[in-house]
């Protein structure tokens, strides 16, 4: 990521895979703030410090709070991984405060796709299956070019001959 130098790529591709929530929030927030366009892939693996039953019950907290008045205005509920950290990253925009601190070993964690699974998204399931085939296809791809390299090795050590 090119950060506070002025100079933006068209767009940051980032890897969400085992990062912390907020961390990578704050980063992202960050990169958003200085101009940069951010997009982010694979928000179910995301880790959350903390066990799954411990953050299980603060979303269920978070889920019971409503307006009284009218609760179509009240806090919305998101479900969906990549809303939680769209949410995540919009409180990050407003204030930069204290960064959170890695993992240290031994501590528990949970995944955030997981998490969002138990409170009501339906996607968890699908979604690790289309991770196998892309995982699948990517294993079936790179054994290709494997073999292309190979080949033009041979190729070149034939020329130089």
């Amino acid at each position: 990521m090119v950060s506070g130098s002025g100079i933006c790529a068209r767009r940051v591709v980032v890897d969400a895979r085992h990062h912390m929530l907020g961390c990578l929030a704050s980063i992202i927030a960050k990169e958003l703030l200085n101009g940069q366009k951010v997009v982010v892939v694979r928000c179910e693996e995301i880790c959350l410090s903390g066990g799954l039953v411990r953050k299980k019950m603060k979303s269920l907290r978070f889920l019971r709070k409503r307006m009284n008045t009218k609760p179509s205005h009240g806090p919305i509920h998101f479900r969906a991984p990549a809303k939680i950290l769209w949410r995540t990253i919009r409180g990050a925009c407003t204030a930069q405060g204290v960064r959170g601190s890695p993992f240290t070993p031994g501590h528990k964690y949970c995944l955030l796709g997981r998490l969002s699974s138990e409170v009501g998204w339906n996607y968890y399931d699908i979604i690790k299956e289309l991770e196998e085939k892309r995982k699948m296809r990517a294993k079936v791809a790179h054994e290709w070019k494997k073999q292309l390299a190979k080949l033009r090795v041979k190729a070149e050590k034939v020329t130089d001959e």
